[in-house]
Formats: structure tokens, sequence, C-alpha cells
């Protein structure tokens, strides 16, 4: 069952799927290398239309539609790609696939210059109280380590938990979990668009890589991870208690 036909929509305000591709030397800059690996993903995806130039950045980007978009992006060590809000699983990983099949061979990559790939699967919720009291109370309340805070004499001012474990006895393959609260207490007064609550499970495979063809294949040992940790884990045991603690206020 895919991740995304299970109610997340329910359980979050948005939800996206990231590629890194982390790199030891700098991406070549000159506008052929780059114009025509863009130019390669935009016949494949023809939404990935809109070509920008950011202060760090050379970015590829869809339009946005009812808050779905896509995008790739060029940083001077990393090539990034991402799809906000994907109806399955299969576009970000078809948009994902084609960056590791492509970029290489465009940007000038040899699998030596290669450190890392990793692939995140973000969910936001929007939240109007306290984050730092919504992710104690969904996450921590009744553990250990929640009896070292004395809650009716102090405030908390920094819940963020974060978990690392390895997948493989070689410590290469990783998995992350990480909950950003950005601040905690959230004003008032602030827009309506002022940032979430994040959760994030990342998957990373660190380096050495043997050759080109091996990308793709790290990719789909890395999505079957996530997958399943969404499901398993993420799910039930994070934005699950998450979102009914922000319904119950």
């Amino acid at each position: 069952m895919s991740v995304v036909s299970t109610s997340l929509g329910a359980l979050c305000t948005d939800f996206y799927v990231n590629q890194r591709v982390a790199l030891t030397l700098d991406l070549p800059s000159h506008r052929e290398s780059v114009l025509d690996l863009f130019g390669r993903i935009g016949r494949e995806i023809p939404e990935l239309s809109r070509f920008r130039r950011y202060a760090e950045e050379l970015a590829l980007e869809s339009p946005e539609i009812a808050g779905r978009y896509a995008w790739v992006a060029l940083q001077r060590t990393s090539v990034r790609s991402g799809w906000v809000n994907p109806d399955d699983l299969e576009s970000p990983y078809q948009l994902h696939r084609l960056l590791l099949e492509s970029a290489p061979y465009f940007l000038s990559i040899t699998p030596l210059d290669v450190e890392s790939i990793e692939l995140v699967f973000g969910f936001d919720l929007e939240v109007t109280g306290d984050r730092n009291e919504i992710v104690y109370d969904a996450l921590l309340s009744g553990s250990s380590l929640a009896e070292v805070v004395q809650r009716d004499r102090e405030r908390l001012v920094d819940v963020q938990p974060f978990l690392a474990m390895s997948l493989d006895d070689s410590d290469r393959m990783q998995a992350s979990i990480e909950v950003k609260t950005r601040g905690g207490r959230r004003d008032p007064n602030a827009p309506s668009d002022a940032v979430p609550l994040s959760v994030y499970l990342t998957l990373r495979r660190n380096g050495p890589f043997r050759s080109l063809k091996e990308l793709p294949d790290v990719f789909g040992v890395l999505a079957g991870h996530a997958e399943r940790m969404v499901e398993d884990r993420v799910i039930p045991s994070i934005l699950m208690p998450l979102h009914a603690r922000i319904v119950t206020g």
C-alpha cells in the first residue's frame, strides 16, 4: 500500500519527497551543462518548465497548482530535487531517478565525487498553540525523560526530538527522524502562512560508490526503507499522536 494512499491528508498540511546528492567538488557552472541538463529534465517532465536563478542556486520549477509543485536545484556542492504534495509516489520517484541517471553525465560527476545520497519524506503540520508543549505532550509525556521537567514551575523552550540509527553493519545506510518546532511558541499576530511544525524522515547512503549505475539502485533501497518506516513507525508513532494533540488543543 502506498504511503500517500493512507490518510496523510488528514494528518498533515503538506507532504513532500526530496532528494539530495551531496558532492565533494564544486559543480560546473557554465551555461551549456546546466541548460542541457534542465532541458533533458523538462522533456521528460514537461511541467518543470520555469528556470530561475537564486543567490546560491539554479533551479528548474513547475507551476504551483493547489499546493502541488516540483523542483530541481543545483547548488555549489549538491544536486537536489523535490515534489510537494504528490498525488502518488511515482511522480517524485520518476524525478529523483531521472536526476540520478542524467546529472552525472551533464555535470561531470564521478562516483568518487559523490559523498552521499539522501531521501527525505517530510510532513508539515499547521499549529496554532505552543509547538514545544504539543511535541512534549504527544511524544514524551509519560517517559522517563519527561520527568526531568517540572511543568508547574518551568516553561518548555526547546523540544525537538532527533533519533538516528544505522540500517546495516557498515553504518553506511542510515536513517534519522527529526521533529522541528522552529521556535516553539507561535506569535498570535503572525501571518497565517507562518512556518509549521515539521517531521522529517531522512534515509542516507554514504559513499563510496562503485559506479554511476549504482546510484538508481541505491535510491530504490532508500525508497523501500523510507516507505516501510513511514507506514510502520512515523505515521502511528509520530504523526497520529501529534495530530491528536493538535486537534484537542
